[in-house]
């Protein structure tokens, strides 16, 4: 047996929606699984590879996990993964790394499970479920603690969004990024937010740009993290005035998230890499999309 699986980029939070929102993108990572191969091997390969030299393969632990869920063992195999996601700057190179994972040992081990199961090992293995979601399932979703699988917010193309993302170089934790959130927030912050993610929620059902833009609006992390990420007030700024609909902290960052319509993706991502030559912060400026599907498999 040899098979392939990808699982995509994601950004999560979109602003306002802290752990709740992610948007799957198109950048990929992928594994291979070959039964016929040398048995225990693991190979990495693609952009980030020498990034994770050394450390551990988040796809072969996720295997190992459900496997030992269900009280079954792993047979013999080989494993090749292409890493493309850039590691530790809030695109979701984890998660989807550990949906591949899952995804590969259910095929493998003939578990049967649906995507829904996979989502709930998958929450609890990362600990929120906006990236995996994304992975698992494509497009924008809404991870709603108690409610079985992710809510799915853009499941076609209703408005052309593109995703403008300026990386740094430098990777940041999600546990640093984590710990710069104070314990507790303004009561005005908490009812804003709880506007603003409602607003962008919708804003990415009906496919309203509107919406979209006024929803792009967050109190409740980043003008908190904007202390590590002194780059993102002006980013942020920069990117507005070139006609994007927001921009963000992609996740915990330190990546930049600018969702615009096509027509302005271009302008959007000058802006981006302006403010980034002007503050000295080293990065690459790509333009991504949504896509709409998650994970896949292939035979090989």
């Amino acid at each position: 047996m040899r098979f392939t699986v990808s699982a995509p980029a994601s950004s999560a939070n979109l602003g306002p929606g802290f752990d709740a929102l992610g948007l799957a993108l198109n950048l990929w990572n992928r594994i291979t699984i070959d039964t016929n191969g040398p048995a225990g091997v693991v190979r990495t390969s693609g952009s980030e590879a020498a990034v994770l030299e050394g450390r551990e393969n988040l796809s072969l632990t996720a295997m190992a996990d459900l496997a030992s869920r269900h009280g079954r063992t792993l047979p013999p195999f080989s494993l090749d993964a292409e890493v493309n996601i850039p590691v530790a700057r809030g695109l979701g190179s984890s998660a989807s790394a550990l949906v591949a994972g899952l995804v590969a040992a259910n095929r493998l081990l003939d578990l049967n499970l649906s995507d829904d199961d996979l989502y709930e090992v998958a929450w609890e293995m990362e600990g929120h479920g906006d990236n995996v979601g994304a992975a698992l399932y494509g497009g924008a979703v809404l991870a709603v603690p108690g409610h079985r699988g992710a809510v799915r917010l853009l499941t076609e193309r209703r408005v052309p969004l593109a995703a403008v993302v300026f990386v740094p170089d430098t990777t940041a934790a999600t546990v640093t990024a984590r710990a710069a959130l104070p314990e507790a927030i303004p009561m005005r912050d908490a009812a804003h937010n709880l506007a603003t993610t409602a607003g962008l929620a919708v804003g990415l059902m009906a496919g309203d740009p509107v919406l979209i833009s006024h929803g792009m609006h967050d109190r409740l992390h980043e003008p908190y993290r904007a202390a590590m990420f002194p780059h993102l007030p002006p980013m942020a700024h920069a990117a507005r005035d070139a006609g994007a609909l927001g921009a963000v902290l992609s996740g915990a960052g330190p990546t930049i998230l600018a969702l615009s319509l096509h027509e302005q993706s271009a302008d959007v991502a000058a802006a981006l890499s302006a403010v980034a030559g002007a503050h000295g912060v080293p990065g690459t400026t790509s333009i991504l999309l949504p896509v709409h599907e998650g994970y896949s498999i292939t035979e090989a």
